[in-house]
């Protein structure tokens, strides 16, 4: 199935219900701050590995540009937040996004970081911070481009990138699938689990 061609001229952003709308999961801070003891972006260079059920998808992390967000990740990473969690929107030439418990776009951490807006370009196999239209509101969503998406700069936090060409490849097969009325792969592609990698320097 091809996708409206109104959603790859004008694609919908990359965002999440807000917790308004909807009522977050339980709060993980803590157990995220817990996991985080130890991380020193001085020493180590860190890389997050998702392993979906298409295959590996091994993410360099940029802690120079965006700390916060690559503490986040990391932190809900290590704590197996993102094991089982599916993919719930895929628009080919768009994004790839996955990190809500419910699997539908509208759950997160139950609490929020600050935006950590920076000149990175949203190209191929980029990793960024979904939000609502508040700036500061990403949880633990986030999306991974399937293309070079220029609108998306400045506007979202990028902060990593697929480590190589055979990453990316599992990440393009992912948006190469069919989905349905609502973005949603027909096949499910459920992360199974995630794990941090460590490089002192």
């Amino acid at each position: 199935r091809q996708p409206p061609t109104i959603r790859l001229v004008e694609p919908r952003p990359p965002t999440h219900h807000s917790a308004s709308e909807h009522q977050m999961n339980d709060n993980r801070r803590g157990e995220v701050d817990q996991a985080l003891e130890g991380v020193d972006f001085e020493t180590t260079d860190y890389q997050v590995e998702l392993q979906p059920s298409l295959g590996s998808i091994t993410l360099d992390l940029w802690a120079d540009i965006a700390p916060g967000h690559c503490r986040n990740l990391i932190g809900l990473t290590k704590i197996g937040y993102y094991d089982g969690i599916v993919f719930h929107r895929v628009i080919a030439g768009f994004v790839a996004q996955v990190g809500c418990p419910q699997g539908t776009g509208t759950g997160g951490p139950g609490y929020t970081i600050d935006a950590e807006f920076n000149d990175r370009l949203h190209e191929a196999g980029v990793l960024s911070m979904a939000r609502t239209s508040d700036p500061n509101s990403a949880g633990s969503q986030v999306f991974l481009c399937l293309d070079r998406v220029p609108h998306l700069d400045r506007q979202y936090t990028a902060f990593g990138k697929t480590a190589d060409d055979q990453r990316l490849e599992t990440l393009l097969t992912i948006g190469r699938l069919a989905t349905d009325g609502q973005d949603r792969p027909l096949e499910e592609v459920r992360i199974e689990s995630g794990r941090v990698i460590e490089s002192p320097r």
